[in-house]
């Protein structure tokens, strides 16, 4: 573990946070290799319905990896590739997390800082934020499955222009475009992100879960999706006591209480 990364739990909203302020949150690798633990961690809690990745501070969500160390730790053939192997065990683990996600994102977005937000199911902006994708600067090449993240949130044609101009997009244009679900003024932020995670948490878990497993099946690129683990996770839905428990509610005209099972 690393004290760049921290967790923290309010309720039923679990915390995962950059914490690297000096470098604009910027993800070195002991923060890549801390990421899986700590989802682990936040989805065996049973009382955790949604989980928030954010950064510490104003400046920045993510502003990419920290290339800083890069000397050290991507000086050779081999370093790069154990550096390339926990980068892609963090996010696939980021995208992979069974609880609904959601990006809080005040300051600068940028590079991997928008790959870390599209990992989530969210993305839950400060109106001052800045985003931007800039590997044409630098020569860099990008993943298929990274690009098809982008493509599935904005479209073919404003991920070729992200990746094309390389330039920041404001918080207003990241919102005009879907990069954003929605757009606060910084004062407001973490208080709306609060609501939003506070009407998914008494909403039924094992149905938030199906949905958000039965849209990774249809959208993958490896295979054609299995529709018989998809018809699996809605049936499951249905013999569940949360069903019960929506129905008898339902009837009572009071909230329900769902227990995820």
């Amino acid at each position: 573990m690393t004290d760049k990364m921290l967790m923290r739990k309010d309720g039923a909203v679990g915390w995962m946070i950059f914490n690297n302020p000096e470098r604009r949150n910027a993800v070195s690798a002991s923060m890549w290799e801390a990421i899986p633990g700590i989802l682990d961690t936040l989805e065996a809690d049973d009382e955790i319905r949604v989980i928030v990745l954010t950064g510490t501070g104003d400046k920045a969500f993510v502003a990419g990896a920290d290339i800083s160390e890069f000397d050290k730790n991507r000086n050779s053939a081999d370093a790069a590739r154990a550096y390339g192997i926990a980068a892609d065990a963090a996010q696939m683990r980021m995208y992979q997390c069974t609880k609904p996600t959601i990006a809080m994102i005040r300051g600068y977005c940028i590079g991997g800082g928008v790959g870390v937000a599209l990992n989530c199911d969210m993305r839950v902006a400060a109106r001052s934020a800045k985003f931007g994708v800039p590997a044409a600067k630098l020569g860099l090449g990008y993943a298929a499955k990274h690009i098809k993240k982008l493509i599935d949130v904005v479209g073919t044609a404003q991920a070729k222009e992200i990746f094309y101009t390389a330039r920041h997009y404001s918080g207003e244009e990241a919102h005009r475009i879907g990069l954003v679900n929605h757009l606060f003024e910084d004062a407001e932020l973490e208080a709306k992100v609060g609501e939003i995670c506070a009407n998914i948490a008494q909403n039924a878990p094992l149905t938030i879960r199906s949905v958000k497993e039965i849209i990774a099946e249809l959208n993958r690129v490896d295979a054609l999706p299995d529709l018989d683990r998809c018809e699996k996770l809605d049936k499951d839905c249905f013999d569940s006591e949360d069903y019960a428990e929506g129905r008898r509610a339902f009837m009572e005209k009071r909230k329900p209480v769902f227990r995820g099972r």
